[in-house]
């Protein structure tokens, strides 16, 4: 599956992601003399080193320069955010360098390309789906599910009603049959969400959220064994799927 994100610096590469969940500082963050990280375990010499963002001095852009002088360097670079000490480092170290990328969504261990003049990056390995997650509000208080064993994905977690969106549909077309077939309910439409990532182990869930507001009881079908209506800030409460959080911040129902 292929992410776009935005072009920083130019190049391609292909190899082995070493992920790193913070933010990151190359003065003081990796050994010069070896490659290996200073901060967790792994090795970023010939590898692709994502991170959140680039922190710290702006020697750190002249350590790059001198982890790629001694063939240690890593062969591309992947941030959430970039900036200027990170990004200078990797233009005159000629190394491709991808923004605007999920770092959650990647995996130490994955096989990555990566494309710094497209701002693409690609995982070969993984299979994308395209799902919903549509969210039912009564007043104040927001309709939960509760998964059954039966389900293959996540059993016994608290979610929305979700479902796989078919060729040909848009997301509130698959959000409204995806309701009626799970809960019997039917409501109006409020809005849709802007979409975001789920990693799996070997698919990527693509995540519209949809919200809806009605005020009929549901009446589950195999999917769920259980539901309950409480208010959206008390999502905590509950042992949910992933990421449940977002997509009720990306509907406006709570705040991040």
């Amino acid at each position: 599956m292929i992410i776009q994100g935005r072009a920083i610096s130019s190049g391609r590469a292909e190899g082995e992601l070493v992920v790193l969940n913070e933010d990151f500082s190359f003065l003081g963050g990796v050994d010069v003399s070896t490659g290996d990280l200073r901060v967790a375990e792994g090795n970023i010499s010939g590898k692709i080193f994502a991170f959140r963002r680039g922190k710290g001095s702006t020697v750190g852009s002249y350590t790059i320069f001198d982890l790629k002088s001694k063939g240690l360097a890593p062969i591309g670079v992947v941030n959430q955010t970039a900036e200027t000490i990170v990004t200078t480092g990797a233009v005159i170290s000629d190394i491709p360098l991808v923004d605007g990328i999920d770092i959650d969504v990647l995996r130490t261990g994955d096989v990555l390309s990566m494309d710094g003049d497209a701002g693409t990056i690609e995982l070969p390995r993984l299979g994308l789906r395209e799902v919903v997650t549509g969210i039912v509000t009564r007043g104040d208080e927001a309709l939960f599910l509760r998964r059954s064993d039966k389900e293959h994905h996540f059993p016994r977690k608290w979610g929305g009603v979700s479902g796989r969106i078919e060729e040909g549909e848009s997301p509130e077309e698959a959000a409204k049959r995806e309701l009626m077939e799970e809960t019997s309910m039917e409501a109006e439409l409020v809005r849709k969400g802007e979409p975001f990532l789920v990693r799996g182990d070997d698919l990527m869930w693509r995540v519209h959220p949809v919200l809806f507001s009605g005020d009929a009881e549901p009446t589950l079908n195999w999917e769920h064994c259980d539901h309950r209506w409480i208010k959206p800030s008390d999502i905590t409460t509950l042992d949910t799927v992933p990421r449940m959080d977002e997509v009720l911040m990306r509907l406006g129902l709570i705040r991040p």
